[in-house]
């Protein structure tokens, strides 16, 4: 046992974030903390770490133990080395070596008595309080993180300050690692390399993350924190989503029974002097105790109920490019080589690859953002376009989520109907009181949630959304899943969480880093295969013409449980679709049809084109699924 809280109670405000929990970090765990936006799990990290008191309740420390946090949110890009920042780590320590090396590198151009005399009396305090084998770590940290120690933190993408904070967190050799959503900003290829670090970290780890496939890789015990009350479950990560489950029904059944006895207890009471002459006093004091009890209860949060506007509907084509490249002035390479891509609408595309890759870049010309160094691009007609930003630009921190969300306004419209503001904020989950909250104070997940409820105030036929996983509960994250895969407009998603890529897109653009893009049907998992396979099978044959993308290429690889499911349900929605088309066309043809009012026969001929429209489109992608199942 490393740490140890014992009936730990810690409340901000009227509801505990910790109601009298206790639970054991053990030697060489791998602990992962779960629970919704809000519940506690960073502040429950910091607790482990000291840094917050707790209001009563105990923690325990085994001697000597070395306790190191990775922050939430990374570094801020400034003219500081990296060094000097992974030095912070140990704050005196560090801050001789920094002095250190840049006294070093001073002197080697040109050398002052005074240097020389300071360098000396450095060197002496670093020995004194062994701080070269704290040197050692920060280098050592650097090689394997492949970072440049003397580069300065401005102009580092999300991505790599994300890595440079993590390099912070490792330095110094710690014995408990506390991690807070270690794989945001971070590509796909990092995160695989963090993966296979951690498992080999020889030392506790305990993190925050939403990412699934991420906890199914490392985390070998799950800490559940819902409703301050903190449950541990042993075991890889589906044992725990079974288990809560059935924990959830459990208390379900008690709530019922407990509320069913109070409701009878209730009308006893009040039956008064003629049902009972005399009343039993310990009765009434038990029914008394039992409304406190389910005064106190705290009910389980709802589930969002987030909703898009999407608006009209954009052209067939959404973008078309052909031979589009992309490159700046100073620079030696393209970030974009020629490319040919077609996007149709209702096309969910995934922007997969490394960190400055190019996938912003690429997102920008089809927006028409930046000028493409050369070929053509012909962007549809009738196009709304929500702009998802994963650095929260559209947001002001110090006006509250009202006022960011509707300028002050009580009312918000949409798809054309009057909502209070209140009522929208509760749909993703905000209680009313947030709604006077500062968005500073808001945790990273509530963030993003706002982020979400402000973009889907706009109509839109086209979701561009850069990293909106990042910091969502797992319950929010799958209802945006499902909310993207139902949303009958065009996607365009830079992510790199794979298991969400999986669950919504319907084509991946791969980008290699060397300027290319290749172009798959299917989820991450197909490309992921091709890669990791392809020295032992065919690969998948890239797509030279975006048109064979969207319809009818000839694939060399099966299709996938998400495509082989959406052609299995397509013949029922095909038939519903025809008795639709047929139902209205009845209509039509009945003899005194045009002799209804002039808005109820337009309405029914609007009503059929986008009825014969909307079958045309079914059967576009059931050719396209059938003859990728056949190829």
């Amino acid at each position: 046992m490393l740490v140890n809280l014992q009936d730990a109670y810690l409340a901000y405000g009227d509801t505990p974030l910790l109601n009298k929990a206790s639970v054991q970090i053990n030697k060489a765990e791998r602990v992962c903390l779960v629970g919704r936006n809000g519940a506690g799990k960073s502040t429950l990290l910091q607790v482990i770490e000291g840094a917050i008191q707790l209001d009563s309740g105990q923690r325990q420390l085994v001697n000597d133990v070395v306790i190191t946090r990775l922050q939430q949110d990374p570094p801020e890009a400034s003219e500081q080395r990296i060094f000097d920042y992974v030095a912070e780590g140990k704050p005196h320590i560090g801050k001789l070596l920094s002095e250190f090396h840049h006294l070093t590198s001073n002197i080697s151009e040109h050398s002052s008595e005074k240097e020389l005399n300071r360098m000396q009396q450095i060197q002496h305090e670093i020995d004194v309080v062994d701080g070269w084998k704290f040197d050692n770590e920060i280098q050592q940290v650097l090689t394997t993180m492949k970072l440049d120690g003397d580069a300065p933190l401005q102009g580092l993408s999300g991505g790599w300050l994300r890595k440079v904070a993590l390099a912070k967190a490792l330095a110094g050799d710690p014995d408990i690692l506390l991690l807070d959503e270690p794989t945001n900003h971070l590509d796909i290829t990092t995160i695989k390399w963090l993966e296979e670090f951690l498992v080999n970290f020889k030392g506790t780890i305990v993190f925050i993350s939403h990412d699934r496939a991420f906890i199914r890789k490392i985390a070998t015990r799950i800490i559940d924190i819902d409703r301050g009350v903190l449950t541990s479950w042993p075991g890889n990560y589906d044992a725990y989503l079974e288990g809560k489950a059935e924990w959830l029904r459990v208390e379900e059944e008690q709530n019922a029974l407990f509320d069913k006895r109070l409701a009878e207890e209730e009308t006893w009471i009040r039956q008064g002097i003629k049902a009972r002459r005399t009343r039993n006093e310990g009765r009434v004091r038990a029914l008394k105790a039992m409304r406190n009890e389910r005064s106190e209860r705290v009910n389980r949060q709802g589930t969002s109920n987030m909703q898009i506007d999407d608006g009209l509907r954009s052209g067939k084509i959404v973008f078309e490019a052909e031979q589009l490249s992309f490159s700046y002035a100073d620079e030696a390479y393209p970030i974009i080589s020629p490319l040919d891509l077609l996007v149709m609408r209702g096309d969910k595309i995934a922007l997969v690859g490394g960190n400055g890759c190019g996938k912003s870049t690429l997102i920008k010309l089809l927006l028409e953002q930046l000028e493409p160094s050369s070929g053509k691009l012909k962007v549809g007609t009738k196009l709304n376009v929500a702009y998802f930003d994963q650095y929260r630009q559209e947001l002001d921190p110090d006006k509250t989520l009202l006022d960011n969300l509707a300028g002050g306004k009580q009312e918000i419209e949409i798809n054309g109907n009057k909502r209070h503001v209140m009522g929208y904020l509760q749909d993703f989950l905000f209680h009313p009181k947030r709604a006077f909250t500062p968005v500073k104070a808001l945790s990273g997940g509530e963030k993003n949630r706002l982020m979400l409820a402000k973009l889907f105030l706009k109509p839109a036929n086209l979701l561009v959304l850069d990293e909106p996983t990042n910091d969502l509960d797992v319950e929010t994250l799958e209802l945006l899943e499902e909310l993207v895969s139902q949303y009958p407009g065009t996607v365009l998603l830079v992510s790199h969480d794979r298991s969400f890529i999986d669950n919504t897109a319907s084509h991946v653009w791969f980008f290699d880093g060397k300027s290319n893009v290749d172009s798959y049907v299917g989820g991450y998992s197909e490309v992921a295969s091709y890669i990791e396979n392809r020295q032992k099978a065919p690969a998948p044959k890239p797509i030279e013409k975006a048109e064979e993308s969207s319809r009818g290429q000839k694939q060399t690889k099966k299709l996938s449980y998400k495509l082989k499911l959406e052609l299995d349900q397509l013949p029922e929605k095909l038939e519903a679709a025809e008795s639709k088309v047929d139902e209205l066309q009845s209509k039509v043809n009945e003899p005194e049809f045009f002799n209804l009012e002039q808005d109820r026969v337009q309405d029914t001929l609007n009503n059929l084109a986008k009825a014969e429209q909307n079958l045309e489109d079914l059967f576009m992608r059931w050719e396209e699924l059938e003859e990728l199942k056949n190829s």
